[in-house]
């Protein structure tokens, strides 16, 4: 499809527009956290502990008196991070798999299959809790994991995507003249089978955002002081009836960012497949 085409009909769709306006500005934020957090997320003030929020702090301050503004900008990137880095393990994993799924078909085919099968039959979330409780919470160990049990999609699609490609005409050329394999799957038909891969990875970015947020709330995601939307939250909860703040602010960021990034992925897929229309 041409990419004047495929930017039309995004342009034309209301709903992705705002989703990139939100996800760009997010980005943004997280990028330019340094200069525009207006303090230290780390500074903690005896004097300003629990503030509503106000001119100094505005969006108030958590029970060890530090900035909730400054916190939210800086967990914006930890959040970000920990989603773009698990989506590019799932996606890596989920192509390579898939391709040699639907490449050579077979046992081959049958084997990956049917792990793909098993791995669905565990609750992601739980699977992922299981892990955490053997190897330790951290933020690297949460992109790892996260990542290493959310590829089966990207499996899926990309299997389906060889199986229907490698049928054509310009990969049975590709193999009549003798194109060894690997140039086949990478060069030929895995440019090709993209499409659903990339909007599945921007809707997984949205997915990984939550499960990092989860994670975190029950205190087996990022760990303090470092400033996450999850631990935060869980500041929140600790404080409900005083300190409305701690949960509202937060939980809008995390709000946000899973409506951007899940209307940006719906405007992609829009746009790029031609059996949906904007």
């Amino acid at each position: 499809m041409q990419i004047k085409t495929v930017t039309d009909r995004f342009s034309k769709n209301r709903l992705a527009i705002a989703g990139l306006a939100i996800v760009t500005v997010l980005f943004i934020i997280a990028l330019c956290a340094p200069f525009i957090a207006p303090y230290d997320y780390k500074t903690i003030n005896v004097r300003a502990i629990l503030m509503p929020p106000g001119k100094a702090h505005l969006l108030g301050t958590d029970d060890l008196g530090r900035d909730l503004l400054s916190r939210i900008i800086w967990g914006s990137r930890i959040s970000l991070a920990v989603g773009f880095v698990a989506v590019g393990i799932s996606t890596v994993i989920g192509i390579v798999l898939g391709s040699l799924a639907g490449y050579y078909g077979r046992w081959i085919d049958s084997t990956i299959m049917r792990f793909v099968d098993m791995m669905l039959c565990f609750p992601s979330f739980f699977l992922i809790l299981t892990v955490i409780a053997f190897v330790g919470p951290s933020i690297w160990n949460i992109m790892i994991i996260i990542g290493l049990t959310s590829w089966m999609g990207v499996a899926r699609l990309v299997r389906a995507e060889f199986l229907s490609l490698k049928e054509r005409e310009f990969v049975l050329s590709a193999v009549t003249s003798g194109a060894k394999d690997l140039r086949i799957i990478f060069v030929h038909i895995l440019p090709n089978a993209l499409t659903p891969v990339f909007v599945s990875a921007v809707l997984g970015v949205a997915a990984a955002v939550l499960v990092e947020g989860a994670l975190s709330f029950l205190g087996l995601g990022v760990q303090p002081p470092t400033p996450s939307w999850g631990n935060i939250l869980t500041s929140g909860k600790d404080n409900i009836e005083i300190a409305w703040w701690l949960s509202v602010f937060p939980g809008l960021a995390i709000l946000l960012t899973v409506l951007g990034y899940n209307l940006l992925g719906e405007g992609l897929r829009d746009a790029l497949d031609p059996k949906f229309k904007s």
